[in-house]
């Protein structure tokens, strides 16, 4: 969608975190489902928004800690995905990451995978996300 449209005059700034086992090899992603609202149950990469005064680098990693327990280490920004929601517009920094220390423990999502190329498809992703795995599988 092109220019402005009144119904989408809220945009939500979040980062997202695709979490691979290895920076350098990058053969399994972690994702999670939804634990709650609109698109409980439906997949995701982790993160959430930015807060003021945050980077986007600052904000995944405090995201991380706070949903998955899990220090990470955040490598290149891969994409930033815009996406226009029924109610508002996404802008999302989609961002390789590894883990640094600690072990991945679910707080909010209901449950989560590790994927790779071939089983990537085999979970229901968010809207938003969709683009992204359509990239990832193209790397």
């Amino acid at each position: 969608m092109t220019g402005y449209d009144s119904k989408l005059n809220k945009t939500i700034r979040v980062v997202a975190a695709v979490i691979c086992d290895s920076l350098a090899n990058k053969k399994s992603i972690f994702a999670t489902a939804r634990g709650y609202g609109d698109y409980k149950g439906q997949w995701e990469f982790p993160g959430g928004k930015i807060e003021a005064g945050e980077t986007p680098q600052q904000a995944l990693i405090r995201e991380i800690r706070e949903e998955l327990t899990a220090e990470i280490k955040v490598g290149d920004l891969i994409t930033t995905i815009e996406y226009d929601y029924p109610t508002f517009h996404l802008s999302m920094d989609c961002f390789w990451a590894e883990i640094e220390s600690g072990e991945l423990v679910l707080k909010e999502a209901e449950a989560a995978k590790w994927l790779n190329k071939n089983n990537i498809d085999s979970v229901q992703w968010l809207p938003a996300d969709l683009e992204l795995v359509e990239l990832i599988k193209m790397m």
